[in-house]
């Protein structure tokens, strides 16, 4: 059973994830996408910060530089990646881009850095999951092939699977609440002179401060820190294609609370990533050969 925990955590963290497009719906009309990613880094970076700090387990040795501004800006990247992919070539496209190729992403590099080669298991669950996405979001809206958002996608991609291999050698070292609070900071320090570039008035609004503390409290800081907690006995590759459950939370709380109707092809999709789920939960999984960066060139 201890075998499975972090496997939880890291669905946990996706499930919470999978809450942000219900939870911004609550949002008033006039927030941008942008500058609300930025706010929730905020929001969930200070808090996590605050509590590490009062809890006495941020340390100040023992942390390497390069690691945490690279995992830092790989999640600032992240989000103005992810929002403009979905812009310019819509929710199905950019979502699937985005998510699904980042597991792929996290595998290759994983290989490359580690010289550890994925599973068959995780392979089969990868592109099962990946398949299911696909599905999930085929009817969603009209299909835009736009080169500069698939490009985009591929850009946010690459960074979320980035930030999770960097924040696993981190963990190494520093415990998760540390990481977590420290590189969430960051992030928001990085993405700081978005907001000034949009129109803000939306924080002073009930359901504005009120989303945004759920989002940067709950499904980011909580998350991210599941995730992490998870990360630290889970090869980053599994994590990554464990954090597709986020689509599949986003689905039903779609279907349940929202009322979307979902097509015979969605409830197909659903049921590929459940099934991906299971054969990653039932496959054992051992934390050897940590991830070296060498962020020197």
């Amino acid at each position: 059973m201890k075998d499975r925990i972090p496997i939880l955590m890291a669905l946990l963290a996706a499930i919470l994830w999978g809450t942000t497009g219900t939870a911004q719906a609550l949002a008033p009309p006039n927030t941008d996408p942008i500058s609300f990613g930025a706010a929730r880094l905020a929001f969930g970076g200070v808090t996590l910060l605050l509590l590490v700090s009062l809890q006495g387990k941020l340390k100040l040795k023992g942390w390497s530089v390069k690691e945490v501004i690279f995992a830092s800006f790989s999640m600032a990247c992240y989000q103005p990646l992810f929002f403009s992919a979905v812009k310019l070539t819509g929710i199905a496209i950019g979502t699937v881009i985005a998510i699904g190729s980042a597991p792929i992403i996290a595998g290759i590099m994983e290989w490359v850095i580690t010289k550890r080669k994925p599973s068959k298991n995780w392979w089969f669950a990868t592109f099962t999951a990946i398949l299911g996405c696909i599905l999930l979001f085929t009817n969603k809206s009209s299909v835009v092939i736009n080169p500069a958002g698939i490009i985009l996608a591929m850009g946010a991609g690459m960074s979320f699977a980035a930030y999770t291999l960097v924040s696993k050698r981190l963990l190494e070292e520093q415990s998760p609440d540390a990481v977590v609070a420290v590189v969430f900071t960051l992030s928001a320090i990085f993405l700081a002179p978005l907001l000034f570039m949009f129109d803000l008035s939306w924080l002073l609004q009930s359901n504005g401060i009120a989303s945004s503390l759920y989002l940067g409290v709950f499904a980011t800081g909580l998350a991210y820190l599941l995730f992490a907690k998870g990360l630290v006995k889970l090869p980053a590759s599994t994590a990554v294609t464990l954090s597709l459950a986020e689509p599949l939370t986003a689905a039903l709380l779609g279907a349940f609370l929202v009322g979307e109707t979902l097509t015979l092809t969605s409830w197909a999709g659903i049921g590929l990533l459940f099934f991906a789920i299971v054969i990653l939960s039932r496959a054992p999984h051992k934390n050897r050969n940590p991830i070296r960066l060498n962020t020197d060139h």
